[in-house]
């Protein structure tokens, strides 16, 4: 006859939860709580579904060893190899989910003098402070570049202005030489201010995907594409 214990245990698997799948999105479970593939507006946590899978991948590195700080980031990848870590960038290279409406107020108070010094800076760039166009190293429909080019649109203004202040105070950094340094040190604070309010009033299109080349080679020597700036196709992510 059955004891107790028996109907005890019986009762106990009857209602263990079934294992979860394992598959790479089950895995990644972690980085949608932040970084979801659904639509939705956040100051704080980028959109990165869509991003250049080699973009995403030297971020994860930068994460890593060290060149990029967010206590968070750096806990969840501290231990995982290269080859994770592109499985990760390629998962969410693939995804296309549709754009969140741009979040209430962002670059809302730039007056039009500021918008159009922004437009300025994001098509022409400046040459008599040595900044080129951002469309020159992030494409012409700011769409990003295969293979590590991230592109600027669908971004709030705060994280634009966050990521700026990064690499002015030297907390966001990538491989030698780096250029996005480099730019944002040359850029006044004004000018930051600009570009990113204009860049969060650019309706991002859904359909469109990172371009596959640029027309020219970059402006810029940059350690994350260097056949890029030295002509070739964009370049091997370091």
């Amino acid at each position: 006859m059955p004891t107790f214990a028996a109907f005890s245990l019986a009762a106990a698997l009857a209602a263990a939860p079934a294992a979860a799948p394992d598959t790479l999105e089950q895995r990644v479970a972690a980085c949608l709580a932040c970084h979801s593939v659904k639509p939705r507006g956040d100051a704080y946590f980028p959109r990165i579904a869509g991003k250049p899978a080699g973009y995403l991948y030297n971020q994860l590195r930068n994460f890593r060893d060290g060149r990029r700080h967010y206590p968070m980031m750096t806990y969840m990848v501290a231990h995982l190899p290269d080859a994770y870590l592109r499985e990760i960038a390629d998962y969410f290279a693939a995804q296309h989910p549709p754009y969140a409406e741009a979040a209430a107020g962002s670059g809302s108070h730039a007056d039009a003098t500021q918008l159009a010094r922004g437009e300025a800076l994001v098509r022409q760039g400046d040459p008599a402070k040595q900044i080129p166009a951002c469309v020159a190293c992030h494409g012409t429909a700011l769409t990003g570049v295969e293979p590590a080019t991230p592109g600027l649109l669908g971004l709030p203004s705060d994280y634009i202005n966050a990521q700026f202040g990064n690499w002015k105070n030297k907390t966001r950094r990538a491989a030698a030489p780096d250029c996005m340094a480099d730019i944002a040190a040359r850029l006044s604070e004004a000018d930051v201010a600009s570009v990113s309010a204009w860049l969060s009033k650019q309706p991002p299109d859904a359909n469109a995907r990172p371009a596959a080349s640029l027309p020219a080679p970059l402006p810029i020597a940059c350690g994350s594409a260097p056949a890029a700036a030295a002509g070739g196709t964009p370049g091997s992510a370091k």
